[in-house]
């Protein structure tokens, strides 16, 4: 919403006839003062927060109906750097299944990426040849060249039931090279076993966070040691 201009209480216009020059009283002139710093407070605001990319991505509002929560921008950008620092050429493909916030991040800081998103919501049908409809329960419906084409391959299961993250597990399957994809999985803490036993993965040190908060508490887990990136691999209890 744009702000408010500032005007004097009775909102009287100066002409040229007027002998003295124009002049605004101690009130107007207070209002004007706390605009300003508003202003300024706002800006300031805006440095910070997008300290590591210049500025927040626009994003269309969650879905709760279909359990959307968007990351918040440090883990869409710490996840984003991570995917481009995987991919081993500029025709090396990446693909995001239910996490449309970390393609958005993906496409704003290296837009040259080639990176798909799979998601069931079409609202992201904006995003033209870079979207694919996915619908979770039919894990395998999807273009036949899609098969075993991705070198990284991202996925944060929308729900946390077991029926859910097997299916995708059967989707990051279809789309991963064997042998050769990196696989980053986005999901709760509550998962760790299933992630590790359908898809080998492990968990890393770095926490995903909301920008809704939410109770259940995120990890990331991933098919490779990332070293000192993502905070590492945590040790095994």
């Amino acid at each position: 919403m744009e702000e408010e201009k500032v005007k004097p209480p009775n909102d009287t216009a100066f002409t040229e006839d007027d002998d003295d020059p124009p002049t605004l009283s101690s009130h107007t002139l207070a209002a004007l003062k706390e605009f300003l710093q508003q202003q300024q407070t706002i800006t300031d605001q805006t440095d910070g927060e997008g300290s590591e990319t210049g500025e927040k991505v626009a994003l269309i509002a969650e879905d709760w109906r279909l359990s959307q929560f968007w990351y918040d921008q440090l883990t869409a950008e710490t996840v984003a750097n991570e995917v481009h620092a995987l991919l081993s050429s500029p025709s090396s493909l990446a693909v995001c299944i239910a996490c449309p916030t970390l393609y958005a991040y993906i496409k704003k800081i290296y837009p040259s990426v080639n990176v798909q998103l799979l998601e069931y919501d079409k609202r992201f049908e904006q995003y033209g040849s870079d979207f694919t409809f996915y619908d979770y329960n039919k894990p395998e419906d999807l273009p036949d060249q899609f098969k075993h084409a991705f070198q990284v391959v991202v996925a944060d299961p929308p729900y946390l039931s077991q029926e859910c993250i097997e299916k995708v597990a059967q989707t990051i399957s279809f789309l991963a090279i064997p042998g050769k994809s990196y696989v980053l999985l986005l999901t709760g803490d509550v998962q760790r076993d299933r992630a590790a036993e359908l898809l080998g993965l492990h968990s890393c040190g770095f926490r995903p966070q909301h920008s809704s908060k939410l109770g259940n508490e995120f990890r990331l887990f991933t098919n490779y040691d990332p070293g000192m990136r993502l905070g590492g691999w945590e040790l095994e209890k």
